[in-house]
């Protein structure tokens, strides 16, 4: 899809109230257009990539597997994830995002599918890896995408709306997952192997819907009309400063200071938000001696507080503009919230302390996406975007790894706990060494 196509001269100066007035109502059209639709597919991938975390409260026992190799293999995910990453988001870029995002989901939905037949170890790691590669681009590919549509000074909002997917995803995921646990023995199938088929199935599906719902970009939305689209098109060009800026090469976007702090912020919210999805159902398990269904019911109250958290923390920062504080001071209450679970020795307090650190982890996300898309330019968007999140995500790799590690070195949860919060510290640091101009428009790469 080419971003960079219209001539400076048709860029307008947006200043008058009726323009305003008619961008308010446009975006928030966009918005029930496109929103719901990339809400229910984001849900899909997060639970497919989650999912993980409830299928070891049996497979691990079935298998033999320690919480070092369970940790081992639920972040492995995440190095696949990585390698394919950028080169994702640049086929997305050049191909157009309706294939692009229908391939990704249904070859990771066959993957996701194909976990039931994990047998020991190597299987188990090598699906993780496929898993990864299958859907590396999906969520860099889902922010790109926004910002063909919306302006830097709706995107927080714009976001968070998007990635509450990713909190909600755990309150639907964990009762269904209990539930399928319960299937244990049907059909001559383990309970965890019922859990990664029927989760696996949905995206196979959405993907094939994504063909024929999802438009590459404004021109090719029917639902808007010629005046709706040129207008939306000009108003982002007049942002980005039509085709008077320059292209910047891969290698420049990946050596960039302000790109590369964006990476280490973000691998530290990483650390936390992985370590607490993938092992927040064998913590609740140990503390409560409950059923697995009443885990999967319990583990769903953390991601319904920060489902509200991410709303109402992208929003503030969208009416305020202000984006650094709306990183940092979450990230700061994640960490207290994880050091309290560290010390907790009943399933109440975990239960309350985790909903505190997945308040504050899941609604730093929002604020955190809108300065890397406010700083880059169209050129540098796609590859900037994904490598951001490629290097992000590696937290997913090393979080829930070194949690399983230091579980079977102490036998808890404590040093574990103290090591998540220590990573949230680094990552408020981090938020507030962030350049000002990313908080609003400003010439970057």
């Amino acid at each position: 899809m080419a971003r960079d196509s219209l001539p400076a001269s048709d860029v307008p100066r947006l200043t008058t109230d009726a323009e305003a007035h008619h961008g308010v109502e446009l975006f928030a059209k966009i918005r029930r257009r496109l929103i719901p639709f990339m809400f229910v597919l984001y849900i899909v991938a997060y639970l497919d990539r989650v999912n993980i975390g409830f299928a070891a409260l049996q497979m691990n026992a079935d298998l033999g597997f320690s919480a070092t190799i369970y940790g081992l293999g639920a972040g492995i995910f995440f190095i696949g994830y990585f390698l394919f990453e950028v080169p994702s988001n640049l086929i997305m870029e050049r191909i157009g995002a309706r294939l692009w995002i229908a391939r990704i989901m249904i070859s990771w939905g066959v993957v996701s599918a194909a976990m039931m037949f994990t047998e020991g170890r190597f299987s188990f790691f090598a699906l993780r890896f496929l898993l990864g590669l299958a859907e590396a681009g999906f969520f860099p590919g889902m922010i790109l995408y926004l910002t063909y549509w919306f302006p830097a000074s709706e995107r927080a909002r714009t976001v968070a709306l998007f990635m509450t997917a990713n909190a909600l995803a755990g309150v639907v995921g964990g009762p269904l997952s209990g539930i399928l646990l319960t299937m244990h023995g049907t059909g001559g199938l383990a309970g965890w192997q019922w859990l990664f088929l029927v989760e696996g199935i949905p995206a196979i599906v959405l993907g094939v819907v994504v063909l024929l719902w999802l438009p590459d970009g404004p021109r090719d939305a029917r639902w808007l009309s010629e005046h709706e689209q040129r207008w939306l098109e000009q108003r982002l060009a007049a942002e980005y400063g039509g085709v008077g800026q320059p292209r910047h090469s891969v290698r420049q976007i990946l050596t960039d200071r302000s790109v590369w702090l964006f990476c280490w912020l973000y691998l530290a919210l990483v650390i936390g938000l992985y370590s607490v999805s993938f092992w927040m159902p064998q913590i609740l398990k140990r503390l409560s001696g409950s059923s697995d269904l009443l885990v999967g019911v319990l583990s769903a109250l953390p991601y319904v507080v920060a489902a509200i958290g991410m709303v109402w923390i992208g929003r503030h920062s969208d009416v305020t503009g202000e984006r650094r504080w709306h990183v940092a001071g979450p990230a700061l209450l994640a960490a207290v919230g994880l050091l309290s679970c560290g010390f907790t020795e009943t399933a109440g307090l975990a239960l309350a302390t985790l909903s505190i650190a997945a308040l504050g982890i899941w609604g730093a996300l929002g604020p955190f996406w809108a300065m890397p898309t406010a700083l880059l330019s169209r050129s540098a968007a796609a590859a900037g975007i994904a490598w951001i999140n490629a290097v992000g995500n590696l937290g997913g790799f090393i979080g829930p790894y070194a949690v399983g590690l230091m579980n079977d070195l102490t036998g808890g949860f404590a040093a574990a706990m103290v090591a998540l919060a220590s990573s949230l510290v680094v990552a408020a640091i981090l938020a507030l060494r962030v350049p000002v101009s990313a908080e609003t428009r400003a010439p970057g790469l």
